[in-house]
């Protein structure tokens, strides 16, 4: 998978006529389309070999939270009526999971361009949401063929999405250190992660315009995807997607919350436990990781309890059994009904860790 970092001498090729990028933050007004869509691209035939330029056509299919099934039959249908040669998703992780809903099914490869901190782009996992249920699986067909990270493209991100979408990279980060298949190279991945994440993060409460900041954001983003991609899914991600799919709540802010709760819940009892957790805590520059990850909380004021997304206290009960099935069997900690029931109480009220 290319990774193309700008600012680059390049040429990018969208819409009716190429378009030169001679550095600087040049992609921003080049895309000639908005955020959050899918451009399902039909590129010349053999007609058009000798001069592929201006000849490329674009049609857009809308993105919704979660990637609902209906949503992406939608575009699916899109794609296939237009003949489209190549997906490019210019947005977050909901627009790169619209993209690789489509991918899916055609094989047709995403060119992703991401505008938040979401990580999607980096990895093969793809997410739909039927109803109230939200699925997720691995597949190679959804893992972007390229991707392309502009800082210019972050500079007009609200600061409170910007904290919530670094967080829930950062939480890619510590799933990937106890995930189901995690492995020493994806706890050194997940470290470098949180560290860049970490530096990044507090840059941009500072000044969410500053490119360094955000340059240093998108690196630890796309580390944690990576890691996150080879460890697998762990307790954090399946909790947030059972409660986003059940109760619409926004991605990055049910990651934000979570996050703390489940490291204080996993971190003790995780494999290379001592390990896990001196990784954790010196990527923060901490004696403990949970005292790490709650001082940078409070740097970046951070979202605090699930009620205040929208999520009813008595969901708390219904969501119990779908996330007790779809935790991994080799979960750190032992689960049960009431530890798990007391740790989604706390989320939902925002109390402190304990």
């Amino acid at each position: 998978m290319p990774v193309l970092l700008a600012p680059v001498d390049s040429v990018v090729e969208f819409g009716q006529e190429p378009i030169a990028s001679p550095g600087g933050l040049g992609l921003v007004p080049l895309l000639g389309q908005p955020a959050d869509e899918v451009g399902i691209v039909l590129l010349p035939g053999d007609d058009g070999v000798d001069d592929p330029r201006g000849r490329v056509e674009t049609v857009r299919a809308a993105v919704v939270m979660h990637v609902p099934v209906e949503v992406a039959g939608r575009a699916l249908r899109t794609a296939v009526d237009a003949g489209a040669d190549i997906l490019v998703s210019v947005g977050g992780g909901s627009t790169t999971g619209l993209a690789k809903a489509v991918a899916l099914t055609t094989g047709l490869p995403i060119v992703a361009v991401p505008t938040t901190y979401a990580g999607s782009e980096a990895t093969n996992v793809w997410g739909l949401t039927e109803g109230e249920t939200k699925t997720t699986g691995v597949d190679d067909k959804v893992l972007p063929a390229s991707v392309v990270y502009d800082a210019g493209l972050l500079t007009s991100l609200p600061g409170e999405m910007t904290v919530a979408n670094g967080l829930s990279a950062m939480a890619h980060c510590v799933d990937s250190m106890w995930g189901p298949h995690a492995d020493p190279i994806d706890r050194a991945l997940a470290q470098e992660g949180i560290r860049a994440l970490a530096t990044g993060l507090t840059a941009v409460a500072d000044d969410s315009t500053g490119v360094e900041g955000i340059e240093q954001t998108l690196y630890g983003a796309y580390l944690a995807a990576v890691a996150f991609a080879s460890a697998g899914s762990g307790m954090h991600h399946k909790i947030c997607h059972v409660l986003g799919g059940m109760f619409n709540l926004p991605h990055a802010q049910t990651h934000a919350v979570v996050l703390p709760y489940v490291l204080a819940f996993n971190a003790p009892h995780a494999p290379h436990a001592p390990e896990a957790e001196a990784r954790i805590a010196q990527a923060f520059g901490s004696r403990k990781a949970a005292a790490g990850l709650a001082a940078l909380r409070e740097v970046l004021n951070a979202p605090r309890a699930l009620r205040d997304y929208g999520m009813p206290e008595d969901g708390i009960a219904k969501a119990l059994g779908p996330i007790t099935k779809a935790i991994p069997d080799n979960n750190p900690a032992p689960v049960t009904d009431e530890n798990l029931t007391a740790l989604l109480k706390a989320a939902w009220a925002g109390d402190p860790i304990n």
